[in-house]
Protein backbone atom coordinates (compact mmCIF):
# COMPACT_ATOMS: atom_id res chain seq x y z
CA UNK A 1 0.00 0.00 0.00
CA UNK A 2 2.13 3.02 -1.28
CA UNK A 3 0.89 6.51 -2.05
CA UNK A 4 0.85 7.61 -5.90
CA UNK A 5 3.43 10.63 -6.43
CA UNK A 6 3.92 12.76 -9.34
CA UNK A 7 6.99 12.04 -11.33
CA UNK A 8 9.41 15.08 -10.25
CA UNK A 9 8.73 13.82 -6.17
CA UNK A 10 9.45 10.20 -6.89
CA UNK A 11 12.78 11.75 -8.24
CA UNK A 12 13.76 13.89 -5.85
CA UNK A 13 13.09 11.13 -2.83
CA UNK A 14 14.78 8.44 -5.24
CA UNK A 15 17.85 10.39 -4.88
CA UNK A 16 16.90 11.44 -1.11
CA UNK A 17 17.15 8.31 -0.08
CA UNK A 18 19.80 6.99 -2.17
CA UNK A 19 22.05 9.50 0.13
CA UNK A 20 19.85 8.22 3.03
CA UNK A 21 20.64 5.07 2.44
CA UNK A 22 24.82 5.64 1.50
CA UNK A 23 24.46 7.50 5.34
CA UNK A 24 22.62 4.20 6.95
CA UNK A 25 25.13 2.51 5.26
CA UNK A 26 28.41 4.71 6.98
CA UNK A 27 26.61 4.58 10.43
CA UNK A 28 25.78 1.20 10.40
CA UNK A 29 29.19 -0.16 9.64
CA UNK A 30 30.47 2.63 12.43
CA UNK A 31 28.14 1.14 14.99
CA UNK A 32 29.15 -2.40 13.66
CA UNK A 33 32.90 -1.72 13.85
CA UNK A 34 32.08 -0.32 17.42
CA UNK A 35 30.37 -3.13 18.94
CA UNK A 36 32.90 -5.60 17.70
CA UNK A 37 36.04 -3.45 19.67
CA UNK A 38 33.07 -3.29 22.44
CA UNK A 39 33.38 0.55 22.46
CA UNK A 40 29.99 2.66 22.53
CA UNK A 41 28.17 3.35 19.63
CA UNK A 42 26.87 6.93 20.44
CA UNK A 43 29.93 8.08 22.19
CA UNK A 44 32.71 10.19 20.91
CA UNK A 45 33.08 10.76 17.13
CA UNK A 46 35.15 9.08 14.09
CA UNK A 47 39.43 8.87 13.90
CA UNK A 48 41.31 7.06 12.31
CA UNK A 49 42.22 3.73 13.89
CA UNK A 50 46.24 4.08 12.94
CA UNK A 51 47.15 7.59 13.70
CA UNK A 52 43.68 8.63 16.10
CA UNK A 53 43.16 11.82 13.54
CA UNK A 54 39.63 13.17 14.34
CA UNK A 55 37.85 13.03 10.89
CA UNK A 56 35.96 16.01 9.86
CA UNK A 57 32.45 16.59 8.66
CA UNK A 58 34.09 16.82 4.81
CA UNK A 59 35.58 13.23 5.44
CA UNK A 60 32.38 11.50 6.78
CA UNK A 61 30.81 12.33 3.38
CA UNK A 62 29.42 8.61 2.37
CA UNK A 63 30.87 7.69 -1.08
CA UNK A 64 32.53 10.89 -1.87
CA UNK A 65 35.11 11.35 0.92
CA UNK A 66 36.47 7.92 0.33
CA UNK A 67 36.73 9.27 -3.33
CA UNK A 68 38.25 12.12 -2.99
CA UNK A 69 40.57 10.92 -0.11
CA UNK A 70 41.50 7.85 -3.23
CA UNK A 71 41.11 5.43 0.02
CA UNK A 72 43.26 6.95 2.46
CA UNK A 73 43.26 9.31 5.76
CA UNK A 74 44.25 12.38 4.87
CA UNK A 75 46.07 13.14 8.06
CA UNK A 76 49.01 9.68 7.99
CA UNK A 77 47.90 7.94 4.63
CA UNK A 78 46.53 4.97 6.37
CA UNK A 79 44.23 2.65 3.67
CA UNK A 80 40.37 3.26 4.74
CA UNK A 81 38.79 -0.21 4.53
CA UNK A 82 36.75 -0.67 0.83
CA UNK A 83 34.32 -2.12 3.26
CA UNK A 84 32.99 1.61 4.24
CA UNK A 85 32.76 2.58 0.65
CA UNK A 86 31.30 -0.57 -0.90
CA UNK A 87 28.78 -0.43 2.24
CA UNK A 88 27.42 2.54 1.68
CA UNK A 89 27.45 2.26 -2.01
CA UNK A 90 25.37 -0.89 -1.60
CA UNK A 91 23.25 0.54 1.15
CA UNK A 92 22.25 3.96 -1.07
CA UNK A 93 21.36 1.36 -4.22
CA UNK A 94 19.00 -0.73 -1.70
CA UNK A 95 17.07 2.11 -0.60
CA UNK A 96 16.67 3.06 -3.94
CA UNK A 97 15.46 -0.65 -5.02
CA UNK A 98 13.30 -0.52 -2.10
CA UNK A 99 11.47 2.61 -3.12
CA UNK A 100 11.44 1.78 -6.71
CA UNK A 101 10.23 -1.32 -5.78
CA UNK A 102 7.20 -0.32 -3.09
CA UNK A 103 7.07 3.06 -3.52
CA UNK A 104 6.25 6.01 -1.20
CA UNK A 105 4.39 4.35 1.75
CA UNK A 106 5.24 1.70 5.23
CA UNK A 107 5.97 -1.31 3.59
CA UNK A 108 9.27 0.86 2.15
CA UNK A 109 9.71 2.06 5.64
CA UNK A 110 9.25 -1.23 7.34
CA UNK A 111 11.80 -2.92 4.89
CA UNK A 112 14.20 0.08 5.09
CA UNK A 113 14.67 -0.55 8.77
CA UNK A 114 15.25 -4.39 8.48
CA UNK A 115 17.38 -3.82 5.79
CA UNK A 116 19.56 -1.54 8.06
CA UNK A 117 19.57 -3.96 10.99
CA UNK A 118 20.27 -7.22 7.95
CA UNK A 119 23.38 -4.67 7.41
CA UNK A 120 24.50 -5.01 10.76
CA UNK A 121 24.03 -8.09 11.28
CA UNK A 122 26.28 -9.57 8.48
CA UNK A 123 28.89 -7.04 9.55
CA UNK A 124 29.05 -8.20 13.12
CA UNK A 125 28.65 -11.76 12.04
CA UNK A 126 31.31 -11.99 9.62
CA UNK A 127 33.94 -10.42 12.17
CA UNK A 128 32.90 -12.28 15.20
CA UNK A 129 30.93 -15.42 14.41
CA UNK A 130 27.98 -13.43 16.27
CA UNK A 131 24.57 -12.08 15.75
CA UNK A 132 23.72 -10.08 18.66
CA UNK A 133 19.86 -10.91 19.85
CA UNK A 134 19.20 -6.91 19.78
CA UNK A 135 19.07 -7.00 16.50
CA UNK A 136 16.84 -10.34 16.02
CA UNK A 137 14.67 -8.96 18.22
CA UNK A 138 15.12 -5.57 16.85
CA UNK A 139 13.68 -6.96 13.63
CA UNK A 140 10.88 -8.43 15.03
CA UNK A 141 9.53 -5.35 16.94
CA UNK A 142 9.63 -3.68 13.23
CA UNK A 143 7.38 -6.54 12.41
CA UNK A 144 5.20 -5.95 15.05
CA UNK A 145 5.04 -2.47 14.54
CA UNK A 146 4.01 -2.28 10.79
CA UNK A 147 1.72 -5.26 10.92
CA UNK A 148 -1.17 -2.71 10.75
CA UNK A 149 -0.13 -0.15 8.75
CA UNK A 150 1.88 -2.42 5.99
CA UNK A 151 -1.28 -4.48 5.18
CA UNK A 152 -3.78 -1.56 5.47
CA UNK A 153 -6.85 -3.46 7.09
CA UNK A 154 -7.67 -5.67 9.72
CA UNK A 155 -8.04 -9.17 7.89
CA UNK A 156 -4.90 -8.74 5.79
CA UNK A 157 -3.48 -8.00 9.23
CA UNK A 158 -4.83 -11.41 10.38
CA UNK A 159 -3.92 -13.33 7.43
CA UNK A 160 -0.43 -11.33 7.35
CA UNK A 161 0.02 -12.35 11.02
CA UNK A 162 -0.67 -16.07 10.53
CA UNK A 163 1.24 -16.70 7.77
CA UNK A 164 4.25 -14.79 9.42
CA UNK A 165 3.35 -16.74 12.01
CA UNK A 166 4.06 -19.94 10.44
CA UNK A 167 6.79 -19.00 8.50
CA UNK A 168 8.40 -18.63 12.08
CA UNK A 169 8.07 -21.74 13.64
CA UNK A 170 8.42 -23.53 9.98
CA UNK A 171 11.78 -21.69 9.10
CA UNK A 172 13.22 -20.97 13.06
CA UNK A 173 12.08 -24.65 13.91
CA UNK A 174 12.88 -26.48 11.57
CA UNK A 175 16.34 -24.80 11.29
CA UNK A 176 16.64 -25.68 15.15
CA UNK A 177 15.56 -29.31 14.78
CA UNK A 178 17.89 -29.85 11.87
CA UNK A 179 21.33 -27.79 13.74
CA UNK A 180 20.16 -30.45 16.30
CA UNK A 181 20.41 -33.46 14.51
CA UNK A 182 23.43 -32.46 12.43
CA UNK A 183 25.49 -31.55 16.17
CA UNK A 184 24.34 -35.28 17.15
CA UNK A 185 25.44 -36.91 14.22
CA UNK A 186 28.71 -34.61 13.47
CA UNK A 187 29.11 -34.30 16.66
CA UNK A 188 30.00 -30.34 16.55
CA UNK A 189 28.13 -27.34 16.37
CA UNK A 190 27.08 -26.95 12.99
CA UNK A 191 24.67 -24.29 12.70
CA UNK A 192 24.88 -21.01 15.42
CA UNK A 193 21.63 -20.34 17.61
CA UNK A 194 22.07 -16.74 15.93
CA UNK A 195 21.10 -18.52 12.62
CA UNK A 196 18.10 -20.49 13.74
CA UNK A 197 16.70 -16.95 15.43
CA UNK A 198 17.49 -14.85 12.59
CA UNK A 199 15.96 -17.39 10.70
CA UNK A 200 12.84 -17.49 12.44
CA UNK A 201 12.36 -13.76 12.66
CA UNK A 202 13.39 -13.39 8.74
CA UNK A 203 10.28 -16.11 8.57
CA UNK A 204 7.42 -13.28 10.12
CA UNK A 205 8.93 -11.47 6.90
CA UNK A 206 8.39 -13.88 4.39
CA UNK A 207 5.52 -15.67 5.91
CA UNK A 208 5.54 -19.84 4.18
CA UNK A 209 6.43 -19.50 0.13
CA UNK A 210 9.11 -16.61 0.17
CA UNK A 211 10.50 -18.61 2.62
CA UNK A 212 11.49 -21.53 1.05
CA UNK A 213 13.24 -19.48 -1.50
CA UNK A 214 15.01 -17.20 1.40
CA UNK A 215 16.06 -21.06 2.56
CA UNK A 216 17.36 -22.00 -1.32
CA UNK A 217 18.90 -18.55 -1.39
CA UNK A 218 20.87 -18.81 2.05
CA UNK A 219 22.37 -21.98 1.24
CA UNK A 220 23.54 -21.18 -2.26
CA UNK A 221 24.81 -18.06 -1.39
CA UNK A 222 26.81 -19.44 2.03
CA UNK A 223 28.41 -22.11 -0.20
CA UNK A 224 29.51 -19.21 -2.57
CA UNK A 225 30.23 -16.87 -0.30
CA UNK A 226 32.72 -19.85 1.89
CA UNK A 227 34.06 -20.86 -1.18
CA UNK A 228 35.20 -17.02 -2.38
CA UNK A 229 36.29 -16.30 1.16
CA UNK A 230 37.58 -18.87 3.01
CA UNK A 231 40.26 -20.66 0.24
CA UNK A 232 40.88 -23.64 2.84
CA UNK A 233 42.18 -21.27 5.84
CA UNK A 234 38.95 -21.46 7.82
CA UNK A 235 37.14 -24.59 8.86
CA UNK A 236 33.87 -22.11 10.06
CA UNK A 237 31.96 -19.64 8.27
CA UNK A 238 29.47 -16.95 9.21
CA UNK A 239 25.99 -17.73 7.61
CA UNK A 240 24.78 -14.75 9.25
CA UNK A 241 25.58 -12.66 5.69
CA UNK A 242 24.19 -15.23 3.51
CA UNK A 243 20.98 -15.73 4.95
CA UNK A 244 20.87 -11.23 5.26
CA UNK A 245 21.33 -11.73 1.07
CA UNK A 246 18.66 -14.05 0.56
CA UNK A 247 16.32 -11.96 3.03
CA UNK A 248 16.87 -9.38 0.91
CA UNK A 249 16.76 -10.08 -2.26
CA UNK A 250 13.86 -12.52 -1.17
CA UNK A 251 11.80 -9.57 0.03
CA UNK A 252 12.65 -7.18 -2.79
CA UNK A 253 11.54 -9.69 -5.74
CA UNK A 254 10.70 -13.27 -4.50
CA UNK A 255 6.89 -12.65 -5.40
CA UNK A 256 7.90 -12.02 -8.49
CA UNK A 257 10.25 -15.12 -8.97
CA UNK A 258 7.31 -17.47 -7.41
CA UNK A 259 5.26 -16.14 -9.96
CA UNK A 260 7.56 -16.47 -12.68
CA UNK A 261 8.30 -19.97 -11.16
CA UNK A 262 4.72 -21.06 -11.29
CA UNK A 263 3.80 -19.99 -14.57
CA UNK A 264 5.96 -22.49 -16.34
CA UNK A 265 3.83 -25.68 -14.83
CA UNK A 266 0.77 -23.75 -16.26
Amino acid sequence: MSIQLPFAANIYLSILLFFLGACMGSFVTCAADRYVAKKSVLHGRSICPVCGHTLSALELVPIFSYLFLKGKCRKCGAPIPVRCFFTELCMGLLYLATFLRYGFGFVTLEYLLLFSALLAVALIDYDTMEIPDGLTFFGLMVFVAFLYPHSGSVAAMTARAKDGLFGALAYGGGMLVLSLLLDLVLKRETLGGGDVKLFGMLGLFTGLKCGLLMLLLSCITGLFLALSVRNGKKKEFPFGPAIAIAAIFTLLAGQDIIQWYLMLFQ
